[in-house]
């Protein structure tokens, strides 16, 4: 191998990891994790909704925040914003079994908030986004329960 071309094939790696590199997550589709849908429903009601369908597969409900009041009650103004978190241990447990780091992303939660637009998105972390999250291997099983989960009670809840 010439001393050219040894110098040419290491530049264009090197350009090649410095483009990949530049690139925030935002720039790489689905690299977020985050899944959003459009909801045809208030988000009070969106999440109303994805409590009843959660609770019709076993989860309950651990917390309800409502950022928007929360923002009002400090003086402040927030479109309608808030944040659902529905647990089940029976599928939640085996996540934390492989990688026990997901316990920071657990209960799962859901979205809802207005967009500038006035459309209400209902938003959630894909659990195999998870997955790759927290290193978590051989686990394939048990995150793509929890992510055909996740969206059943999502589509259950748009209805």
């Amino acid at each position: 191998m010439t001393t050219v071309f040894r110098l040419l094939t290491v530049g264009s790696l090197a350009a090649s990891l410095s483009a990949c590199t530049m690139m925030s997550g935002h720039d790489l589709p689905g690299a977020s994790g985050l899944i959003e849908l459009r909801s045809p429903y208030s988000v009070t009601d969106t999440l109303d909704r994805v409590s009843a369908a959660g609770a019709a597969l076993g989860f309950k409900t651990a917390a309800r925040i409502n950022h928007a009041q929360a923002a009002q009650d400090a003086g402040l103004t927030l479109r309608p914003t808030e944040v659902l978190l529905l647990g089940n241990p029976a599928g939640g447990t085996p996540l934390m079994q492989c990688a026990q780091t997901v316990a920071i992303d657990l209960p799962m939660k859901f979205l809802a908030y207005q967009n500038a637009a006035g459309q209400v998105v209902l938003a959630y972390n894909d659990p195999v986004y998870l997955q790759r999250r927290h290193r978590a291997s051989g686990c394939g099983e048990a995150f793509g329960k929890a992510s055909t989960a996740l969206a059943r009670i999502a589509a259950d809840a748009l209805k």
